[in-house]
């Protein structure tokens, strides 16, 4: 671990270098391989496909203002290498055509399919409910289930009463928070028992997932050295949390590769549309890859529902809890939970980053 945070003085260099004009490559050699890996593409096709979603996450908010009250959500079509928006009115399409996207047509607004979602947010989910969220691309609401018992199925005619909801079943889909007990690795712990991994580096401290620990708690980073405290956290409902360090740890605008990939830096948060790739570094699986699935859903967890998270096709093991979701050079969130593992798949959801920044009054340390 040594040779990677001696790394960070290269990196940190090599951000100096593109700030007096020389541009950085599109994608790390190391990344490029990662993503080779995880999504059997080519060296030219990863490079491609690093450009075409860094346009596309500077698309989507432009064609979301362009679409007003007709906008029914995006998505990253890998296929076109573009934005695709969903409007309810034709009469919209010129304007979002303009920014860039494209565009079809559908019956229900997000606005409607977000209400939709905050009814079901208010009932109190069996364990046999696994999440709901918006599906834009399928312009519904979607609730997946892990069993069928009377519960579930008092749980799905209310849902079918809130508005447009299809079900998916899927008996592997229950849901766990990815903390772990003390072992090695580049952890931190919390009060000596308890591993998760660092999130974002945040001017005082750094962000990571609520479960992990409360308001109080102590931390110990990597090398057993006094870390700092929790100041603030919240689980469940939501699930983020943030540790002011102390005693001269400092924070960097670095997201570590394990030596799988170079360390990234961070130079923003710029929230990444569904269908475009995203990465994950931890401290029990390391640097992991895939895209962006859903975003707003509710995950319900065996200790109460979290609302407004990201799915992803990341795969993640007990200790990568709190850990880094970057898309390119910029923060998406921490990661918070999932099911399955690194050897046979599964799915992890993340807590975005922005609203953990809002809530604490927080800003991202950037390269």
């Amino acid at each position: 671990m040594r040779t990677i945070r001696l790394g960070l003085t290269t990196l940190l260099a090599a951000t100096a270098c593109a700030g007096l004009g020389v541009a950085p490559a599109l994608a790390s050699p190391e990344l490029i391989s990662a993503m080779q890996r995880d999504f059997g593409l080519t060296a030219q096709q990863v490079q491609a496909r690093v450009v075409q979603e860094s346009a596309a996450v500077r698309t989507a908010p432009q064609a979301e203002k362009a679409a007003g009250d007709a906008f029914a959500g995006s998505w990253y079509d890998a296929a076109s290498g573009k934005l695709t928006v969903a409007v309810t009115d034709t009469g919209r399409t010129a304007a979002v055509e303009a920014t860039g996207a494209r565009v079809t047509k559908v019956a229900n607004s997000m606005s409607k399919l977000n209400a939709t979602k905050e009814k079901l947010d208010k009932v109190r989910a069996p364990a046999g409910v696994s999440s709901w969220r918006v599906d834009p691309r399928r312009n519904t609401v979607v609730v997946t289930t892990n069993s069928e018992d009377s519960a579930v199925r008092q749980f799905l005619a209310t849902a079918e009463q809130a508005g447009p909801v299809v079900v998916e079943q899927n008996q592997n889909s229950r849901p766990q928070v990815f903390s772990a007990g003390t072992v090695g690795g580049d952890p931190y712990y919390i009060n000596g028992n308890t591993r998760c991994s660092i999130g974002f580096s945040v001017h005082g401290g750094f962000v990571s997932a609520g479960h992990c620990g409360s308001p109080g708690s102590t931390v110990v980073g990597w090398d057993n050295s006094f870390m700092g405290r929790f100041a603030g956290s919240t689980f469940p409902g939501n699930d983020y949390s943030f540790i002011r360090t102390e005693n001269g740890w400092w924070n960097a605008p670095v997201v570590l590769g394990w030596g799988t990939v170079s360390d990234a830096l961070v130079r923003g948060s710029w929230v990444a549309p569904s269908g475009t790739s995203v990465c994950r570094s931890g401290s029990t699986t390391h640097w992991h890859c895939g895209t962006v699935q859903n975003q707003n859903e509710t995950v319900n967890y065996s200790q109460g529902a979290v609302h407004g998270l990201t799915g992803t096709s990341v795969c993640a093991e007990p200790g990568d809890s709190g850990g880094s979701f970057i898309t390119g050079d910029q923060a998406q969130g921490v990661t918070s939970g999932g099911w399955g593992n690194c050897s046979s798949g599964g799915q992890t959801w993340f807590q975005p980053v922005n609203p953990i920044l809002s809530v604490y009054g927080l800003s991202l340390v950037t390269a």
